[in-house]
C-alpha cells in the first residue's frame, strides 16, 4: 500500500495546493492520501489574523474532500502541544506498518528537511515527495535531492507538477483588495466571506453571481442600474464607492421571498420579529436583505443599515443610507412623474432630494390606503429640520 502524506497551514488551502497534491497522487499511484492541517506550527508563529484551526480544518476539508480516497486528519489540530512531522509521521505509519510513506511538501519545506526535529527517524519512515511552487525551484531541488543522496543515502521523488504560481501568504494579502478569488474554491471563498476571515471583502464578479441568482431575472437589470446610480451618487456626495456599490447589488436579495421566507432569515439572523401587519407585508425584504447580506456577505454594519432603510428611510440617516435610497429610486430603468426633477435634484442636494422622494413615496401609499411607516415621517421631519 502507498500512502502519501501532505501537511500544512492551508491558511487559506488554495488551487495550488490542490494540483500539485492532484498530481503527486497520481504519479506516486497512491492508494491513501492522508491531508494533515497543522494545529501549532513549532518552526514560525501563525501570522497575524490567521484563521483558528476549526476553519482551517473544514476549508481544508473543501478542498480536499472530493478527492478519490482521501482522509482529512485532525491529529494535529487537536493536539494541544506543536505539531512536529516525525511525531505525526510516526503515528500514521503504526496505522498502516506494511505501507510505503511518502512525504509530499513543496519546495521550501524540502530545503529545509534537514534542519526538521528528528530528520534521521523521518526519512527512515519516509520518501519525500518534492514539487515546485515556483517555475525556478527546479533547480534547487535537483541539487538538494543530489545532496541528500550523497551524504545521508536518502532518495526522494520528484513530482513533475505544473507549478501554480501563488501561496497562501499571497492570498492573505489578495483577499482584503477583493483579489484572489480565482486561486480558490468557491465554497471556500463563500465560506472565507462568510466568516469573515483575513479582512477578506468580496470580489465584485462573484457577488453580483450570487446576488443575481437571488433574484427574479425581471429584477436584475433594475438592481445593476441601482448600481451603477449608487457610485454615481457616492462619488458625487463623498460617499465610500465600494460600500455603495456593495449596498446597491444587495438591497434586493430577498425581494422574492413571501412573509413565511422573510421571517424565517430574520429569526435565522437572531432578529426579532413582531407581528406583521399586512400593510408592511412589502417592507419585510428590506429588514430581510440587510439580516441577510450581514450574515452571508460580510457587509459592514454602515452597508447593513443602509439596505434596512433602503425602502422607508428613517431619522438620522448616513449619507451612504441616502445615496442607497435614492439610487433605488431614480436609477436609469425608472420611469414615472418627476424622475427626472429627482434626479438633478439628488446631485444638487441630497437632502432636499431625500425630502421629495420620500413624500413622493408617502402621496403613494396614502393613495394606496395604507398607512405610512412611522420610519417614513420621521425621516421627512428629521430632513426638513
Amino acid at each position: 500500500m502507498r500512502v502519501g502524506i501532505y501537511g500544512g497551514t492551508f491558511n487559506p488551502p488554495h488551487i495550488g495546493h490542490e494540483e500539485a497534491v492532484k498530481t503527486a497522487a497520481l504519479q506516486l499511484g497512491l492508494d491513501k492520501l492522508i491531508i494533515v492541517p497543522s494545529g501549532i506550527p513549532p518552526h514560525k508563529p501563525l501570522p497575524p489574523g490567521t484563521a483558528c484551526a476549526k476553519d482551517r480544518l473544514l476549508m481544508a476539508q473543501n478542498a480536499f474532500g472530493g478527492l478519490a480516497n482521501t482522509e482529512i486528519s485532525d491529529i494535529e489540530i487537536t493536539s494541544t502541544s506543536p505539531s512536529y512531522t516525525v511525531d505525526t509521521v510516526q503515528i500514521i505509519s503504526q496505522k498502516y506498518p506494511n505501507a510505503e510513506l511518502f512525504l509530499l511538501c513543496g519546495t521550501d519545506m524540502f530545503l529545509s528537511l534537514e534542519s526538521w526535529k528528528g530528520f534521521n527517524t523521518l526519512t527512515k519512515l519516509v520518501t519525500a515527495a518534492v514539487f515546485a511552487r515556483d517555475e525556478n525551484d527546479r533547480q534547487s531541488i535537483a541539487k538538494f535531492t543530489a545532496h541528500l543522496n550523497d551524504t545521508y543515502s536518502k532518495g526522494c521523488v520528484i513530482i513533475d507538477n505544473e507549478v501554480v504560481s501563488i501561496s497562501s501568504s499571497k492570498l492573505r494579502e489578495m483577499l482584503p483588495k477583493r483579489e484572489g478569488f480565482g486561486y480558490i474554491k468557491d465554497t471556500n471563498y463563500t465560506y472565507i466571506i462568510d466568516s469573515r476571515l483575513y479582512s477578506a471583502k468580496p470580489d465584485w464578479g462573484w457577488l453580483r453571481e450570487k446576488a443575481y441568482s437571488m433574484l427574479e431575472k425581471k429584477r436584475i437589470p433594475h438592481v445593476a442600474a441601482c448600481e451603477d446610480a449608487a457610485v454615481s451618487l457616492a462619488e458625487r456626495w463623498g460617499v465610500d464607492v465600494d460600500e455603495a456599490r456593495e449596498a446597491a447589488i444587495l438591497h434586493d436579495i430577498t425581494k422574492r421571498l413571501d412573509t413565511k421566507g422573510h421571517l424565517s432569515v430574520l429569526r435565522e439572523s437572531g432578529v426579532t420579529v413582531g407581528e406583521v401587519k399586512p400593510a408592511e407585508d412589502k417592507l419585510l425584504h428590506a429588514k430581510s436583505g440587510a439580516a441577510l447580506a450581514y450574515a452571508r456577505f460580510g457587509v459592514s454594519e454602515e452597508v447593513r443599515d443602509a439596505i434596512r432603510w433602503h425602502t422607508t428611510g428613517k431619522a438620522g440617516m448616513s449619507n451612504l443610507a441616502k445615496v442607497l435610497y435614492l439610487a433605488d429610486y431614480i436609477e436609469a430603468t425608472r420611469s414615472f412623474a418627476g424622475v427626472e426633477k429627482l434626479r438633478e435634484l439628488a446631485y444638487e442636494d441630497i437632502d432636499k432630494a431625500m425630502v421629495m422622494g420620500l413624500e413622493m413615496t408617502l402621496k403613494d401609499v396614502v393613495k394606496r390606503g395604507i398607512t405610512p411607516a412611522n420610519s417614513t415621517l420621521d425621516a421627512i421631519e428629521d430632513l426638513k429640520k
